[in-house]
């Protein structure tokens, strides 16, 4: 059946729909354009005629080669003249190998052959670990393994200590054309230049300071590690900047867990003293200042008395010199009256008797006769 026997009934296709049908319909129109001339004239031979010439056998190959060869260079052409760059990509394009533009996300058209793209992944969070490596993750837990990386993880505190320090660094791409053509291996300049700043930030600090300031030391990091790629122009942005683990090297863990526990046992008996400080010296203020407020009173107390006891003196001593015999009267019958409640047995005494006679108190109480015999 003849390729016209195939067309539709409706006529002939406009144009071809794949590349292969591109190439067999330009293949096709070169052969029929060769063998047009190869076909006698209408008239047919005669003597006059030249003689047929040798045929080669290798002629008509080497031409559908060559057109089926011109037809791939166009189809690729064709191919490479848009493209298409994702969501999370950035495309530099470049120009007979030079620079020529970034372009952003879409459907974009460049000269085949003349410019080529090179696509950078702008959005992915890239991640190097430092002193340790992910070994995997199984569920929800995730291995760890920090053999063999202590070149890494050792370093010098200012105090002359070594400590192990493991951390990580997430970082993505801000300038696509920085990112490729500034650095030859940007990955590797990153590298270094973490433990070089990490290093310095390190050797500047006690030992003390960097257990206990994790956090400061990774801001500290992360700012200056930021400044150093932005000298480097690497098209680089630091994410994050975390330390996962600071701790002594293992030779000398045991001895620095016994410092922490002698730390440990230290300011357990600093906050048992603090709390006993707290309970006793507070009473001990206020009884003090119990005492002095006592003795104040006390002291007001006996001015007070004695100067009340001299107005008194100065006002009888007065009465006293107006009336003398008075005065003495009254002073002895006072002082009777005073002592004599307190006396349990009177004698009175006369001028004629030679022993005293007692005195019946009626206002004491009888004494029974049983403790009289007693």
């Amino acid at each position: 059946m003849s390729n016209q026997d195939q067309q539709p009934p409706w006529g002939r296709r406009k144009k071809p729909q794949t590349p292969e049908e591109i190439v067999a319909q330009i293949i096709k129109k070169v052969q029929d354009y060769f063998s047009e001339g190869k076909k006698p004239p209408p008239g047919g031979g005669n003597g006059d005629d030249p003689q047929p010439r040798g045929k080669n056998p290798f002629g008509g190959t080497w031409k559908i080669i060559l057109i089926a060869i011109v037809g791939i260079v166009v189809l690729s052409g064709i191919s490479r003249t848009f493209f298409k760059i994702n969501p999370q990509e950035e495309g530099v394009v470049l120009r007979f190998g030079e620079y020529n533009r970034t372009v952003q996300p879409g459907l974009h058209f460049m000269v085949p052959f003349i410019e080529d793209v090179r696509k950078v992944d702008v959005r992915q969070i890239r991640k190097q670990e430092f002193g340790f490596r992910t070994a995997g993750a199984t569920g929800q837990r995730t291995s760890f393994d920090n053999r063999g990386y202590n070149e890494e993880s050792l370093m010098l505190t200012a105090d002359k200590n070594v400590i192990s320090v493991s951390w990580i660094v997430q970082y993505r791409i801000k300038d696509s054309f920085n990112y490729l053509f500034k650095i030859q291996d940007v990955e590797q300049a990153v590298h270094d230049l973490n433990e070089t700043v990490t290093r310095r930030v390190v050797g500047n600090m006690d030992f003390d300071f960097v257990l206990s300031n994790r956090d400061l030391l990774a801001n500290l990091v992360k700012t200056k590690l930021q400044d150093q790629l932005n000298n480097l122009e690497a098209g680089l942005e630091l994410v994050t900047v975390q330390f996962q683990d600071i701790t002594p090297p293992d030779p000398v863990k045991p001895a620095f867990n016994e410092v922490n526990e002698a730390d440990q046992d230290m300011k357990r008996l600093v906050n048992e003293a603090e709390q006993e400080y707290n309970r006793v010296i507070p009473a001990a203020r206020g009884r003090a200042e119990r005492i002095i407020e006592e003795a104040f009173g006390y002291a007001r107390e006996r001015v007070n008395n004695a100067e009340g006891e001299t107005i008194r003196f100065l006002d009888i001593l007065e009465e006293y010199r107006n009336a003398p015999d008075v005065t003495r009267q009254r002073f002895y019958l006072e002082a009777m009256q005073d002592k004599l409640p307190e006396v349990e047995q009177i004698y009175i005494i006369d001028e004629g008797h030679q022993g005293p006679i007692p005195l019946l108190n009626l206002n004491k109480p009888p004494v029974s006769a049983g403790m009289g015999q007693q």
